[in-house]
């Protein structure tokens, strides 16, 4: 099961069908998906998110493989501003997009930190590992202040290309230790 999720500005809510329509009205943005996974389609399809809900999200979550929320402000419960997802394996436990309104407010480190602890303490991973290009800073930057370390270097497709990739890595106690320093 997902729980709901909150941190000091934000709720995170399992997805659910009825986040489908404000997703898809959201998410085709070149801003939010040119560093996603080529996986993504684009242009994405006007059935797109109902598709990723009804057919990744929903069955991955029942069969406990990873674990999706939408971000919304407690201040605007009904409203999606964005999603978090981890997913278990070996690579890539974590991905998250925002509304580039509201990039720059500190709103995803919040929802990394509530993340990271629902994957280290309930879950009890031991590892977390993600990929990211190169050439979106802003995501490197919540890596390196909640205390990730670069791992390793690669090429990799995303949704704008072909590009240089960073792989991230922290380890339960690393967490344990940035949460001490950052407290």
């Amino acid at each position: 099961m997902t729980p709901e999720g909150q941190t000091e500005r934000l709720l995170l809510r399992p997805i659910s069908l009825a986040d489908a329509e404000q997703i898809q009205a959201l998410f085709p943005q070149w801003e939010i998906v040119k560093y996603l996974a080529s996986r993504v389609p684009w242009p994405y399809p006007a059935e797109g998110a109902r598709q990723f809900i009804e057919q990744d999200a929903l069955p991955k979550m029942a069969l406990g493989e990873a674990w999706t929320w939408t971000l919304r402000l407690k201040a605007e419960p009904e409203r999606v501003i964005g999603m978090m997802d981890l997913r278990k394996g070996d690579e890539d436990n974590r991905g998250f997009w925002l509304a580039p309104e509201m990039h720059g407010q500190g709103l995803m480190s919040e929802a990394c930190v509530w993340a990271n602890d629902f994957w280290f303490e309930t879950l009890g991973f031991n590892k977390l590992r993600l990929s990211k290009a190169v050439e979106n800073v802003a995501s490197r930057r919540i890596s390196e202040k909640q205390g990730m370390r670069l791992v390793g270097t690669a090429e990799r497709d995303y949704v704008c290309g072909r590009l240089m990739s960073e792989t991230w890595e922290m380890t339960a106690e690393e967490w344990k230790e940035w949460k001490l320093k950052a407290v």
